[in-house]
């Protein structure tokens, strides 16, 4: 199996960078927010953070390509870098503290790329999550200070907590009856969003999360955490991985019965 060790080590390096960059900006008065294309937000803190991640990555690794949120994708090759400067811009430019920045290793393989190490780094609530494939998954404030996680053992829909970030997304698929019916058969629903829910599953506080319309920048490096914890990582469609353009996450006991609900009526 390949050792990770020094890709993830880098991965923190990045991290620590882009997280001291977006706090120096967050909740500033002056903030530049734009609106791209397809209507969402985007801030300077998100370009910055980006560049400066991609300017690192040229320097440790320049024979790895580079796919981000904002700047697309740069070079070819087995491996790739996958980054989101900021999940949760919308939260970030409210001052709501629930954003991280999402850095991911992914990998040529049986199966198109596939995420081999991952990063989930939330500096306004003082939280990381990290994995690299057959290394498992951890939290904690850096690699030398961490606690490996482990997704739940609930088995049964009726005590289990679901978390999902929105209802128009949903409703837009056609899927809504059947995301009410999964919240009138769980135990407790919050909706959180973004990054967070994924980053509960894989130590355990939540028990399975759905997302209707994701990017492969969204779902790169929870993936990987939430395998590495145990759990299960799909799209809608059942599909390992972080390719289907919407997510499924669970402790794996759940699983099918996630997709199930999500599924019957579409």
């Amino acid at each position: 199996m390949a050792d990770y060790h020094d890709d993830l080590r880098l991965a923190h390096v990045l991290a620590d960078a882009a997280d001291a960059a977006t706090m120096d900006r967050f909740r500033a008065l002056d903030l530049k927010v734009e609106t791209k294309p397809d209507m969402t937000p985007v801030s300077e803190a998100d370009k910055a953070a980006e560049e400066l991640i991609r300017g690192h990555l040229q320097r440790a690794r320049p024979r790895d390509a580079i796919l981000g949120e904002e700047y697309g994708v740069e070079g070819t090759g087995p491996r790739r870098w996958v980054i989101d400067p900021i999940d949760g811009t919308k939260n970030y430019v409210r001052g709501v503290p629930v954003w991280a920045t999402l850095i991911a290793l992914m990998e040529a393989g049986q199966g198109g790329f596939q995420p081999v190490v991952g990063v989930v780094s939330a500096p306004a609530l003082g939280r990381r999550w990290w994995a690299a494939k057959g290394l498992g998954a951890y939290t904690g404030r850096s690699l030398t200070s961490a606690t490996r996680i482990q997704v739940s053992k609930v088995a049964e829909l009726s005590d289990a907590s679901f978390a999902y970030s929105s209802l128009s997304g949903w409703e837009e698929q056609g899927r809504l009856d059947g995301f009410l019916d999964l919240t009138r058969a769980c135990w407790r629903t919050r909706g959180y969003g973004d990054f967070w829910p994924y980053m509960m599953v894989a130590e355990g506080s939540v028990d399975i999360c759905a997302e209707p319309e994701l990017s492969l920048w969204d779902m790169a490096a929870p993936a990987i955490v939430v395998q590495e914890a145990g759990g299960s990582y799909t799209g809608l469609d059942g599909q390992p991985g972080p390719h289907s353009g919407n997510a499924a996450a669970s402790n794996g006991l759940l699983h099918e019965e996630l997709l199930g609900y999500l599924n019957q009526r579409y």
